[in-house]
């Protein structure tokens, strides 16, 4: 059965339209209460969002069933070690419950953040496998770590954590190597691609590869309007003030869709395969968002109901 899950908004845009923090947590507690299978936070140090770690830890507290994951975390912003630990912590508070999606910054955009960590952009995607390795080596009990990037010859002795070898890593990418590397390294594949055809094909290279259970997910922006000139307006407002960019590029880019709950569920059904649809609502507007948090469960019921 698929799962459907709500990207939590904590990005600056939000923020300064009025939104609170506590407020963003109470937004966890009622996608829960509404049915949805799973939360999600953003990671950046562009525009600076409240720290993601941080928050799903509030997360753990209130919720009780759902998911807690990272969509997606930026590894190489942050030190591995403590890291590992952070994540660790989560995943106990939370009874197992946390996923970790990572990614290794988006040409063109993530270059900054990366000078702000002072991390090398050099290697970024070789680094983000190293880490990964060495967050489930250090869960694993393991007392040294060497990769092709990272060298560690003692490692702290951390808290068995809720599941053997730690909380499912899933690689939020979809380059050719990106494809090869998910189906090896990684526990599951979190894309948002425009086209459903290249998704298929794209699972279909993953399993051709994969050495362990990959899950197949999806990030898609959404905005449930049956007023389908209202809906074209607020996407195209969405892309100018989230990414300072018209939709039409935007759009080349990654998956977004507005309708009617079934217009838009019958795009989501294109992507085949699918088995964890994370949901996020294109708008930093807090009356709209909480306009179309009902409408999402909604849409996730009905899609529920076509499966």
């Amino acid at each position: 059965m698929t799962n459907y899950g709500l990207v939590v908004p904590t990005y600056q845009p939000i923020l300064d339209a009025g939104r609170t923090a506590p407020e963003l947590v109470e937004t966890a507690v009622e996608a829960e209460r509404l049915g949805l299978d799973s939360v999600w936070v953003g990671d950046t140090l562009a525009r600076a969002p409240i720290d993601a770690l941080t928050i799903l830890g509030a997360f753990a507290a209130r919720t009780s069933r759902v998911t807690l994951g990272t969509a997606s975390l930026l590894p190489a912003l942050r030190n591995p070690i403590l890291t590992a630990n952070q994540l660790l912590g989560i995943d106990l508070l939370s009874g197992g419950r946390l996923t970790v999606a990572v990614g290794a910054g988006f040409t063109g955009r993530s270059e900054p953040e990366f000078a702000f960590a002072g991390v090398p952009w050099a290697r970024r995607r070789a680094r983000l496998d190293d880490i990964v390795a060495l967050w489930r080596a250090a869960w694993s009990g393991a007392s040294s770590f060497h990769g092709p990037v990272l060298d560690y010859d003692s490692l702290p002795v951390f808290p068995a954590p809720s599941r053997p070898g730690g909380p499912p890593v899933w690689l939020a990418a979809h380059t050719p190597a990106a494809l090869e590397r998910a189906g090896r390294r990684y526990d599951g594949w979190l894309p948002y691609p425009p086209d459903p055809a290249d998704y298929v094909s794209g699972l279909a290279t993953i399993r051709s590869s994969a050495v362990r259970p990959v899950t197949p997910a999806l990030f898609a922006t959404v905005l449930i309007e049956d007023d389908a000139e209202r809906g074209r307006v607020l996407l195209e407002e969405y892309c100018r003030r989230n990414y300072g960019m018209p939709p039409e590029f935007v759009q080349r880019i990654q998956m977004q869709v507005t309708g009617t709950v079934a217009e838009v569920a019958a795009q989501l059904r294109a992507y085949d395969g699918v088995e964890h649809v994370l949901l996020r609502v294109a708008s930093t507007e807090p009356k709209v968002f909480d306009e179309q948090l009902p409408r999402l469960a909604e849409l996730a019921e009905h899609l529920r109901g076509q499966r």
